[in-house]
């Protein structure tokens, strides 16, 4: 849970905000200039009439400098937040963003509460609103049960759910409302006007709203913050403003005609919330958005207030409904989150949901069809509500219609940039006001309008085809002809031909009051809109007849409204109110909410504590007048009145200064410390301008939960049969791409959510990691793509999920073995303590990934930057898949000089210089038991590695625990020789293994010899660990009498001992005519190294080269070592790829030398044969009785991995048959260690599990016999 700071608010980017209200931003903005951020600046308070010739700014002049004098910043603030910084827990959450969330957001944040805002729209701030028709169309939403002329009705749905553009269409009549941080706001005409004296007395409202003076404090409050004022007088004169004046005159209206109040900016300066804005450039464009920066939107006040004081805001979040918090502390909202393109999963977009808790209030202003939705969605889901939710709705009685090709010019269609002698104007500026009537109902009002420009290609078309017109009667021929040349001129010249019919049509808006009678129900969970009797009212029909009058008193053709006449009678209403309504009665029965706003918990008194309505749901009828007015005092009303209830003291008084919207807020609410480094990663991406990608991924499968299951197969399999389904709906964001390809990490963010039936959620996925082909450290050339995140519950359950998909060579040139391992998840879930508690694999569903390719998305500043982007990362994943899928031909890995992933350095205690009979010298370390020093008694073992390598193979530093490591820690001192044929420089004088029991002999000698000195007695017999190529000359030591058989207490025999017989490949290589280390030695030389470089020479590089195509066995053991390559083909496959971590593998060249050819001719004509030998040209057999029975009485433990592709498995079997045969079963033990090949019987990352414990195994039963008197 997120702290909150605590004291007097701090700002941090402003100016003064504690400065006395008399020398505030809008007292004295010139002074606040002076201390404000540098990087926003004060603009000169003018008009219009006061710019530089060339008249008002243009769109594209409005948005560059206008926010910030920084060129290297974006030209847009963004006061929204992404949903990867998104708290899962606040103490308030509002839903929506128009005038009602923007009131509760600002005025809870000042309230010092941890504010979370979600709205489903985006934000765009102006110089963002499209102009055209093509970027109109992109913004376009439609959704609704159409049913038009009374047909059964029909759902239908497209477009963007998040675009600023939603068309409702409905049965009766349809609606149109907007998205976007702001909500309706961005797109309405800005008229505020009150609630007149008539309807407020109505008995539509409690006792506690029938008064003027209930009201009077809250229009007040909401003034103080729009700034309504009238158009002025001293701007250009507007054409259709002045015709509508005159139509009021000729139809006896002109005592009712005045300029409205409207919430436009006419002078340039900061506003009442410290936002710099700009005077009004006549565009017109209100109804699809001002891109000149005057219009006042919630944005640019009550958003960025509640920015300034902390609220946090996530867009593109459709809230669908709101719960009980399961421990009854506030509500958990559920939302479907739009962004990263998740909308394309249409089957998990609003089933696996998002959902953040409110501690302590959830205010609903979502727009009455919004709300309305959520209300209901939310019974249903188990919400007690009252039965009057979704019903007594109303559209406010609107209606649009047109005065088609006046005999007056009226320009009334938007132009972003219009010409200085030709303004549209704001899309309102003028009233008939005939509200005041003896029957509230029948008033109405009548607003002049515009259209925006991206309908000014049909526009045209649509006035002169529409059905239903009602042409002017009278006219002489002179007026026709005009009338008709002005239709052609349009035609011809196009829409804004100054003179053409388009050009002078007037728009018409009416406010007037319908029957209250519109429903909003949920079928198959889907809101269905029915309006009964709207359209075909006889009122409606009145005011129709009303336009027509005016209309034809000015020569024009009446047209009624395109829904109305196309749509089979069906009006269009921008202000659909109601659904959540005030109760009368102060109970359920008569309403949704009580007179706070608070929603009942049924039909009583009863109400749901901090759950409030607060936008136009909560108006009980129709208003007659544009109501945004009364909805925004409402809002202001019910926010107060629940502030006191709930004890929150809200802070009206402090003024903000002029706000720097790219800067940080200037009274933070929450401490965000866990999540600076996100925060900073996203500032650095944005200040930097870095181009990012993003996706998303759905993968489904089964997770069993419980700990008594290790295998992930079987997990599955238990979960399947238990139903235990799981879920995950993640988005990965990249904000660098550059990173992500370039880091060793290659991390980005995962955001989402995570279900699943054994556990009570939906999960939070927030801010966890996803981590793109990064290098396996538990296995060399394997790839992994790693999940790994916090899961929180709505119950506030906190648990880990650790996922991996394994990419490795075993999948090469097999297409489905790549989707199965790229499309495969391995999950562990635990305990913040780290206990397992479940298990299982998810799938990437074929379906599901058709719809992933989808999302992807890149992030930049230009089209260039995004292409660049999305070629980078996608040729990052082709390069790495192509690397797994064409493993024998990726790039070499060539030995670093550098030792690294060392995370295990044994220290030798001593080092002994040896010298055998021969003269030649080797060397022995030891290592003493831990807790005890070099005169303290120990048992002994001395340890014999094989052919090229050399101590490391047993004290091996890439791996947590090695075997001197485990056997120390049991207690024994380790010794261990690295004789000739090991890797030592003595090796390349070309000794054989035959020579090498001389080495062995001198490290016992000299074990002895250290024994009798340390013990003043005649020395132990020396337990002997010997491996491969050591194994075989210890062998040959005790066969032909060279190592005395009474100095050794046993043996442990590591995958050959006397009888070496060579594996396939191997046995291939040794019995070819033309034996290969003679080519070799004829070509190259007498010396082959298992390493190599780029510098070496060109039969070397070919040699590397060649191996790439060497038969290793199974794919699965491609690799792209050289190392490992050079050493298969002298040895053979020396491991398992998979028993080997990635540490050990990439560090080869520090573990394995090389090999001379006389040692290798010695070795393969031994593997080739079945039996040891002396050295050519004798090659005597040493495998005889009489040899055989030197090795009676000594214990001997035979082991061989079972993949062993150096010597066969049955190498250890037939010597231990030929011993067993001869001298009887006693002492003699034999195991293959099944899935393990030659050398990671050792070096295996996890050979302590299962090889060290069987070995040591024998040498405790070995060592015991003298305790036990024997």
């Amino acid at each position: 849970m997120p702290s909150t700071v605590s004291g007097t608010p701090q700002a941090d980017g402003l100016v003064d905000p504690f400065e006395p209200e008399s020398t505030s931003s809008a007292a004295n903005p010139a002074a606040n200039a002076s201390k404000g951020d540098k990087k926003s600046h004060q603009t000169t308070t003018f008009s219009v009439q006061t710019t530089e010739a060339g008249g008002p700014q243009s769109k594209a002049q409005a948005k560059i400098k206008y926010y910030t004098s920084d060129p290297s910043r974006s030209r847009f603030p963004r006061i929204s937040r992404p949903v990867e910084l998104l708290h899962p827990s606040y103490d308030v959450v509002v839903i929506g963003s128009g005038y009602g969330g923007g009131v509760a957001a600002s005025r809870m944040a000042r309230g010092r509460q941890s504010v979370c805002l979600l709205e489903r729209g985006k934000e765009k701030w102006p110089g963002e609103y499209p102009s055209s028709l093509k970027d109109a169309i992109k913004e376009v939403h439609v959704s609704g049960d159409f049913a038009p002329n009374n047909k059964k009705g029909q759902w239908v749905e497209g477009g963007d759910p998040t675009g600023l553009y939603h068309l409702v269409v409905g049965d009766g009549q349809n609606a149109f409302v907007g998205n976007g941080l702001g909500g309706t706001s961005l797109l309405n005409a800005n008229v505020f006007l009150e609630m007149d004296p008539g309807v407020m007395k109505m008995d539509i409202w409690p006792e506690e709203l029938k008064k003027k003076a209930d009201w009077e404090k809250y229009y007040s409050r909401a003034r103080g913050v729009l700034e309504p004022t009238p158009y002025p007088l001293d701007f250009p004169e507007l054409p259709k403003l002045k015709l509508l004046q005159k139509q009021a005159e000729l139809i006896g209206l002109g005592n009712k005609f005045y300029r409205v109040p409207q919430t436009t900016r006419f002078v340039d300066g900061p506003n009442s919330t410290g936002v710099e804005m700009q005077a009004s450039a006549l565009t017109g464009m209100d109804p699809t958005g001002v891109n000149d920066g005057s219009k006042s939107t919630t944005l640019m006040n009550y958003l960025s207030d509640a920015w300034n004081w902390g609220a946090e805001m996530f867009c593109e979040c459709e809230v669908r409904y709101v719960k009980k918090e399961p421990k009854g502390e506030g509500y958990i909202v559920y939302f479907a989150w739009h962004g990263s393109k998740r909308g394309a999963f249409k089957h998990h977009i609003y089933e696996d949901l998002m959902w953040v808790h409110a501690r302590k209030c959830v205010f609903l202003g979502a727009g009455s069809l919004g709300t309305t939705e959520i209300l209901l969605r939310s019974k249903e889901m188990g919400l007690k509500l009252s039965d009057t939710i979704g019903t007594g709705m109303s559209g406010n009685g609107d209606i649009l219609a047109f005065g088609y090709n006046t005999d007056y010019e009226v320009n009334s269609l938007g132009n972003p940039a219009p010409l200085p002698d030709r303004p549209i104007g704001p899309c309102i500026n003028g009233v008939i006001d005939c509200r005041d009537q003896l029957n509230p109902l029948d008033g109405f009002v009548i607003e002049e309008g515009t259209v925006p420009q991206s309908l000014s290609a049909f526009y045209e078309a649509m006035l002169e085809q529409m059905p239903g017109s009602i042409a002017p009667t009278g006219l002489g021929p002179y007026r026709k002809m005009k009338s008709l040349l002005a239709r052609f001129g349009s035609k011809l010249l196009g829409p804004y031909f100054p003179k053409g019919s388009t050009e002078k049509t007037q728009v018409y808006l009416i406010m007037s009051h319908d029957s209250n009678q519109a429903i909003l129900n949920l079928k198959k969970d889907k809101p269905i809109l029915k309006f009964l009797g709207v359209g075909r009212s006889e009122h409606v029909k009145q005011l129709s007849g009303i336009l027509a009058r005016a209309t034809a008193a000015v020569g024009g053709t009446f047209v009624e409204s395109p829904f109305f006449a196309a749509l089979g009678q069906q009006e269009i209403t921008v202000h659909a109110i109601g659904g959540a309504r005030v109760s009368i009665d102060g109970t359920g029965f008569d309403g949704g909410t009580n007179h706070m706003g608070e929603v009942f918990g049924g039909n009583g008194e009863m109400v749901h504590e901090g759950l409030v309505v607060c936008d136009g749901a909560l108006v009980p009828a129709a208003l007659g007048v544009n109501p945004f007015a009364t909805i925004t005092a409402l809002a202001e009303r019910s926010v107060e009145l629940v502030a006191k209830k709930q004890g929150i003291n809200i802070d009206y008084e402090t003024k903000n200064g002029i706000l720097n919207l790219f800067g940080k807020p200037g009274f933070p609410v929450l401490d965000n410390t866990d999540l600076k480094a996100t925060e900073e990663m996203i500032s650095d991406a944005v200040d930097n301008q870095t181009s990012g990608i993003g996706f998303t991924e759905v993968m489904s499968g089964f997770i069993h939960i419980g700990d008594d299951v290790e295998d992930f197969e079987i997990a599955t399999k238990i979960a399947r049969s238990g139903c235990e389904a799981a879920r995950f709906f993640l988005s990965v964001k990249s904000w660098n791409t550059k990173n992500l390809v370039s880091s060793s990490a290659h991390s980005s963010l995962l955001t989402g959510t995570f279900s699943c039936a054994g556990l009570k959620g939906p999960f939070m996925v927030l801010r966890g990691d996803f981590q793109l082909f990064n290098q396996d450290p538990r296995e060399p050339s394997c790839q992994n793509l790693t999940y790994n995140f916090d899961l929180i519950s709505p119950s506030g359950e906190k648990l880990r999920f650790n996922g991996y998909k394994i990419v490795n060579p075993s999948v090469a040139f097999d297409p489905l073995g790549f989707w199965k391992a790229t499309s495969t998840l391995y999950v562990t879930i635990t305990q913040p303590d780290d206990k397992i508690i479940g298990r299982g694999t998810l799938h990437i569903q074929p379906t599901d990934f058709a719809s992933e390719i989808v999302t992807l998305e890149p992030t930049g500043t230009s089209l260039y930057a995004k292409a660049k982007s999305t070629a980078s990362f996608l040729t990052f994943f082709i390069k790495q898949s192509a690397n797994i899928f064409f493993a024998p031909f990726s790039y070499l890995s060539y030995p670093t000089p550098t030792f690294n992933d060392y995370s295990n350095v044994t220290t030798i205690n001593r080092t002994y210089t040896l010298i055998a009979s021969d003269g030649v010298h080797s060397t022995m370390q030891i290592w003493d038991p831990i807790g005890k020093g070099p005169n303290d008694a120990a048992p002994t073992i001395l340890f014999v590695p094989g052919a090229a390598v050399d101590h490391q193979i047993f004290a091996l530093p890439t791996i947590e625990k090695n075997a001197i490591d485990y056997f120390r820690e049991a207690g024994y001192r380790c010794f261990c020789v690295t004789h000739r044929v090991g890797k030592t420089m003595v090796a390349y004088k070309g000794y054989t293994t035959f020579d090498a029991r001389l080495d062995i002999l001198a490290a016992l000698t000299q074990v002895r010899k250290l024994q009798e000195t340390q013990t003043k007695t005649a020395p132990e017999k020396v337990y002997t660990i010997a491996h491969c190529a050591g194994s075989v000359a210890l062998s040959i030591g005790l066969l032909d009498g060279t190592i005395p058989a009474e100095w050794i207490k046993g043996i442990t025999a590591s995958n050959v001992f006397m009888t070496p017989m060579f594996a396939k490949v191997n046995m291939i290589k040794a019995s070819q005519p033309v034996p290969m280390n003679g080519i070799y030695s004829a070509v190259v030389g007498s010396w082959f190294s298992c390493a190599s470089s780029k510098q070496d020479g060109v039969v070397q590089q070919a040699i590397n080269q060649v191996l790439r195509l060497y038969p290793v066995g199974e794919r699965k053991e491609i690799c792209n070592s050289v190392v490992c390559h050079r050493s298969s083909l002298v040895f053979g496959r020396l491991w398992s790829h998979r028993n080997l971590n990635a540490a050990t593998h990439s560090q080869l060249s520090h573990f394995l030398g090389g090999t001379s050819m006389p040692s290798l001719a010695h070795l393969m004509a031994m593997g080739r044969e079945g039996h040891v030998m002396t050295n050519p040209p004798t090659s005597i057999n040493l495998v005889t009785p009489f040899n055989m029975s030197r090795l009676r009485g000594i214990p001997i433990f035979f082991f061989s991995g079972s993949e062993n592709t150096v010597y066969d498995p049955q190498s250890t079997d037939v010597s231990y048959t030929l011993l067993r045969d001869a001298f009887g079963a006693d002492g003699y033990e034999r195991e293959v260690f099944e899935g393990r090949g030659h050398l990671d019987c050792w070096m295996g990352k996890d050979a302590v599990r299962d090889v060290y414990p069987r070995v040591r195994m024998h040498v405790d039963r070995v060592m015991k016999v003298k305790e036990n008197g024997a």
